[in-house]
């Protein structure tokens, strides 16, 4: 059995598909792993969903900030982006299966000693304590009340997480950290406007740069493509290589920590 893990698929089903042949993927046997941001701004979003949909046990996800949107958009919460591509699927007509699976997906999975996460979990979280909070959002992403949840996501305050936060406030945050992410302080803080690296803006730092207390955490994790999977320590790895910004998709094979890429498909 193989086990990979693959980067923002974004709707881009053609390079996925290229992917699974050059490593002779079998649903039978092996497993597929999305670091979230399946769908949007690419051109299949709908047929992207059916295709992993269609895996079963062969394929497992965490959420990303673009899957969040769409379950958001389908709750009547927000009109779509001009760059969005969800129509089809907000039309389809197994529409209700497929949002139904998609609220099921978590935000942060754990496999062979990897923490699959969308855009990463914060230093001053113990990897339990992620769990836990992730499992929060879960909580009401598949409630009966999860309109409310989506009425309040959107949103970059409170930038800090509290363990006395409740409420809308309490899963904003836990969801920004886990699923939009890319600069943080000592303490936590959030900066969620900057994507370069090269632009930090004072006291804050890429998230996987902060010493954690917890040690020996290995964390896989997509969401900045303007990393473009350059190395970010031994243990953590960057999926995200931008397939929709011109950039190749990418995926690893967990036990031998292999890497694959598929270029730009034309």
């Amino acid at each position: 059995m193989a086990i990979y893990a693959v980067g923002d698929i974004q709707g881009c089903l053609v390079p996925l598909k290229a992917l699974l042949e050059k490593v002779n993927f079998n649903k039978d046997h092996d497993l597929l792993i999305s670091v979230g941001d399946l769908i949007n701004r690419g051109p299949d979003s709908l047929a992207t969903l059916r295709f992993c949909m269609a895996l079963g046990d062969a394929f497992k996800m965490v959420l990303g900030n673009h899957d969040l949107h769409l379950l958001a958009v389908a709750e009547g919460i927000r009109k779509p982006n001009k760059k969005d591509t969800l129509k089809e699927i907000l039309n389809a007509p197994d529409r209700e299966e497929i949002l139904s699976w998609l609220r099921t997906q978590p935000l942060l999975l754990e496999i062979e000693n990897y923490h699959i996460v969308h855009a990463g979990i914060p230093h001053i979280w113990p990897t339990e304590k992620a769990y836990k909070l992730a499992a929060e959002v879960s909580e009401a992403i598949q409630s009966t009340k999860r309109k409310l949840f989506f009425e309040h996501m959107y949103g970059n305050s409170p930038d800090t997480w509290c363990d006395d936060l409740k409420g809308p406030e309490r899963l904003r945050v836990i969801t920004n950290y886990l699923t939009r992410m890319r600069f943080c302080g000592d303490k936590g803080q959030l900066e969620l406007k900057t994507k370069d690296k090269t632009s930090i803006p004072k006291p804050f730092r890429p998230w996987f740069e902060h010493p954690r207390a917890q040690m020996g955490v290995t964390i896989i994790f997509g969401h900045w493509a303007a990393l473009k999977g350059t190395p970010c320590g031994p243990n953590y790895f960057a999926m995200d290589t931008g397939y929709v910004w011109d950039g190749p998709l990418r995926m690893m094979e967990l036990k031998t920590r292999k890497i694959i890429e598929q270029a730009q498909v034309e």
